[in-house]
């Protein structure tokens, strides 16, 4: 009798704890616009063209958008002398704050890959698996507009 009671008493001990536990995503700390890691890059180009900024040799380079679920990415690069000098995040997915914290943390990390392998051949982020399909896709053209 005693070691029913016992096991009886044990199981709803566990049981309260069970579902009195509240996990992480019971409260998802809201994201802001001014909390992104990443700020859009207002671009004078079209889609795809090419423009000379000027006496210094270098070029900017907008990739056409890539559509995803979550929404367009579009990616402008600046060359200098056959070298992409710098990425840029035209366009990407922040409609929700699950979106801007998504991405606050994956574009900053693509832009850095895009720059140390000089190519759209990076690795993805585990987490922004959209985005970064989008991202490398967008890459892709702008390297192409480029002729790199």
């Amino acid at each position: 009798m005693r070691r029913i009671v016992l096991w009886l008493m044990s199981t709803l001990t566990v049981l309260v704890l069970l579902f009195g536990y509240h996990t992480s995503t019971s409260s998802q700390p809201a994201a802001s616009a001014e909390s992104s890691a990443v700020a859009p890059v207002s671009s004078g180009t079209d889609s795809g063209s090419g423009s000379d900024t000027g006496s210094t040799g270098t070029t900017t380079y907008t990739g056409d958008p890539a559509s995803t679920r979550w929404g367009p990415v579009q990616v402008q690069i600046t060359v200098a002398d056959g070298t992409v000098t710098d990425v840029s995040v035209v366009d990407y997915p922040q409609e929700n704050g699950k979106d801007q914290q998504i991405n606050a943390r994956a574009l900053p990390v693509l832009v850095q890959e895009a720059l140390d392998a000089q190519s759209a051949d990076i690795d993805m982020v585990s987490g922004a698996t959209v985005t970064s399909e989008g991202y490398v896709e967008s890459l892709q053209a702008a390297l192409d507009e480029a002729g790199l």
